[in-house]
């Protein structure tokens, strides 16, 4: 009785211990496989090293065109042969896969939530790497970099804007001090008046219009009036710019070009003429500046005077009708005086 008891206790024991023993070793496989260790496949592993990561961590997948073929097993910071620090990539190939040389593992972003993935790009190398290889190392632009690009543009813009607009306010500020503020409303009063002004304006053009409503009836009657008559006698205005119109072109096809050529020929001669008789040339030009013929003229004049004056004073000398008496009349012609 007591053999059978202790039995059914050692198998409840063994079987907590079984249990217990079977988790911790999903426990220690999960832990690796999160890790990138499969505790069940072989040890192939490749390096690559990049200048930064940016957001690439572990258990990140390997991917050949999308199709997971391993994972980043470990990350850690070295120094380079110059001594720069650059960060050191171990991935875990968990496909059986023959990536030639000379390929690209380029870290990009595998949505858009920003997560990390590591792409291979093969080459055209007809050799493949070996576990322990060093793959080259390519970072893709990041969707924050890329944001960050096209925002930079518009960041300088709203800068720029901003800046503008703090400027204008302070113009405005400065321009809009009390006196600008007093003037601002000296010139709204100026223009209210205006416009009061102007409606009173409209509002005696509507009473004059009212008023002489029958004068403006009467001369747009006229105006009506006058319009009918011009429509009436449209021929005969027609005609009138016929013969107008006839009158141009008479006046065009005339010879009036020669006939201002001659004038202007003839002016040009008597020019010429006038010039002649001012330097003294020719009958005219010595009558002109020659005074001796008006000097001869004037005692000509004078002599004639004389002659008529002595004629009307003893006409008798000049004069023989009468046969008696002779002597007297002679003795009479004597006695007269002559003027000189």
């Amino acid at each position: 009785m007591t053999s059978k008891k202790t039995f059914v206790k050692i198998t409840k024991e063994l079987k907590i211990g079984i249990v217990v023993t079977a988790a911790i070793g999903l426990f220690i496989y999960g832990f690796n496989y999160l890790k990138g260790s499969n505790l069940f496949n072989r040890k192939y592993v490749l390096f690559a090293v990049y200048p930064e990561i940016d957001g690439l961590v572990e258990a990140n997948p390997l991917l050949v065109n999308g199709y997971k073929v391993g994972q980043i097993n470990d990350i850690s910071l070295v120094q380079n042969k110059e001594g720069k620090y650059v960060v050191l990539v171990k991935f875990l190939l968990t496909e059986d896969v023959q990536i030639p040389k000379h390929s690209i593992a380029r870290a990009v972003s595998s949505d858009l939530l920003g997560s990390k993935a590591v792409d291979l790009i093969y080459s055209n190398n007809k050799e493949f790497v070996k576990s322990g290889d060093t793959l080259l190392a390519e970072s893709e632009e990041g969707i924050k970099t890329a944001v960050s690009k096209q925002l930079a543009p518009l960041q300088r813009k709203a800068e720029g804007l901003i800046s503008s607009m703090d400027s204008v306010m302070t113009v405005v500020s400065s321009i809009l001090n009390d006196k600008t503020r007093d003037n601002v409303d000296k010139s709204f009063e100026s223009i209210k008046k205006a416009i009061q002004s102007l409606e009173q304006t409209a509002y005696k053009l509507d009473d004059l219009i009212a008023s002489e409503k029958a004068k403006i009836s009467a001369i747009l009657t006229k105006l009506n009036n006058l319009a009918g008559v011009l429509d009436n006698d449209k021929g005969k205005i027609d005609n009138i710019i016929t013969n107008f119109s006839s009158m141009s072109d008479s006046l065009a096809k005339s010879q009036l070009k020669s006939a201002v050529n001659n004038a202007d020929k003839t002016l040009k001669e008597l020019s010429e003429v006038m010039a002649q008789i001012n330097s003294g040339n020719g009958t005219i030009g010595k009558l002109v500046k020659n005074d001796s013929l008006y000097k001869n003229l004037t005692a000509a004049s004078a002599d004639l005077d004389k002659l008529l004056l002595d004629l009307k004073a003893r006409p008798g000398r000049y004069i023989h009708i009468s046969v008696f008496g002779s002597k007297d009349r002679h003795k009479d012609d004597e006695k007269i005086p002559v003027k000189p």
